[in-house]
């Protein structure tokens, strides 16, 4: 893999490109234990513009580490924003759309079950991928990230905490040839919704510095053979190693060790911090008291449950691998797989599903964070 990327700027407008435009228009959508989130882009160059997003909390994993099935309450919820999805999809014309789902239909007794009747219900057809695929995504979506001109490190790992899993890479850089390799990758079984069932839900909310420590021992465990295996730990002690994460987490302690009032992408995504400063925003966090992750704008009702486990992976990952400081982005999957469509054909004759019809009346504008540029070289 060679593709690199570059965050440009937003246009001066406000009005939506022509949606009749043919061909002009496709999508990624990604199914997670956590999120349902899909992307639609126009071509750019070698790469692409956001036009519009769709990001919803469905906890599609809600359980499934007690049960090994997806329950009835959480399809539904994931059903419900599919049919969103779809609206979307319809609206813009798309030509191609992408859907992919990870470790929640992964593991789940029942998931092509289920994503049989997504595809019934909604017209989405959406794959189950393989962990090697999740990472290779993630990398794809970052790789400027790790071509950084001001940077010389020869070797990246790169983490994305997820709902189910936690997705680790670990990647040959070279930095004047602008190409970058996988070397290994790992797939731990612990994500933020598991983790936190495991542990209790909010058990871990009430300033427990037992069940933090148990949590972060836990995930550290399952990278003790991933470190055996490629001895990352002696890369870092030859300062040859950038630490690079990207998730709803990362994010969201980058934005407190910030400073910034309220969450801002342009301000994170990209942007290097000590991994002290992370680790005194977990610090913040897990002093707040009762009701405290809740009311903080970084957090707020949705997540309250699950950013102290999110936290505790982050820990845990800098314990094995003790960077000096850590890159942070605000991408995923999504990215990685509109990367993909616009660098190798013109997006697509490839047919999509038919769209059942639904309440969807578009857009007037841009959302907030469309029409960023993604390129690749």
């Amino acid at each position: 893999m060679n593709t690199t990327m570059r965050q440009g700027t937003h246009p001066s407008s406000g009005r939506s490109p022509d949606r009749d435009a043919q061909g002009a228009f496709f999508g990624a959508l990604d199914l997670g234990t956590n999120n349902c989130r899909m992307m639609i882009a126009t071509r750019a160059g070698r790469g692409f513009r956001v036009v519009d997003s769709f990001n919803r909390t469905v906890r599609l994993g809600e359980g499934l580490q007690s049960t090994g099935r997806l329950s009835d309450n959480a399809m539904e919820r994931t059903i419900e924003a599919l049919r969103a999805c779809a609206g979307r999809v319809r609206h813009w014309k798309l030509r191609t759309l992408r859907g992919v789902a990870t470790e929640a239909c992964r593991r789940a007794e029942n998931g092509p079950a289920f994503l049989d009747r997504v595809r019934e219900e909604t017209g989405l057809r959406i794959d189950v991928i393989s962990a090697r695929e999740e990472a290779e995504l993630a990398i794809e979506s970052c790789a400027s990230l790790l071509h950084a001109p001001d940077r010389s490190e020869a070797r990246g790992v790169l983490f994305d905490i997820g709902g189910g899993s936690t997705e680790i890479a670990w990647v040959r850089i070279d930095q004047q040839r602008r190409r970058h390799d996988l070397i290994g990758y790992i797939s731990v079984p612990i994500g933020v919704i598991t983790l936190s069932e495991l542990f209790g839900g909010r058990s871990a909310d009430d300033g427990g510095a037992r069940h933090y420590r148990r949590m972060v021992d836990l995930v550290s465990d399952h990278l003790r053979e991933f470190e055996s295996i490629h001895r990352i730990s002696r890369e870092i002690g030859q300062g040859n190693v950038r630490l690079l994460g990207t998730s709803g987490t990362v994010t969201t302690l980058a934005g407190i060790a910030l400073g910034l009032p309220r969450y801002s992408r342009s301000a994170v995504d990209g942007t290097t911090i000590p991994s002290q400063s992370a680790i005194g925003a977990i610090e913040l966090l897990r002093a707040l008291p009762a009701g405290g992750l809740a009311a903080h704008p970084f957090v707020g009702p949705e997540r309250e449950t699950y950013v102290l486990p999110g936290c505790a992976i982050f820990e845990a990952v800098h314990r094995r691998w003790p960077v000096a400081d850590v890159t942070i982005a605000d991408r995923g999957l999504r990215d990685g797989m509109l990367l993909r469509m616009a660098r190798d054909r013109p997006p697509g004759r490839a047919p999509v599903a038919r769209m059942p019809e639904s309440g969807y009346r578009g857009r007037r504008s841009l959302p907030p964070g469309a029409g960023a540029a993604i390129s690749a070289p």
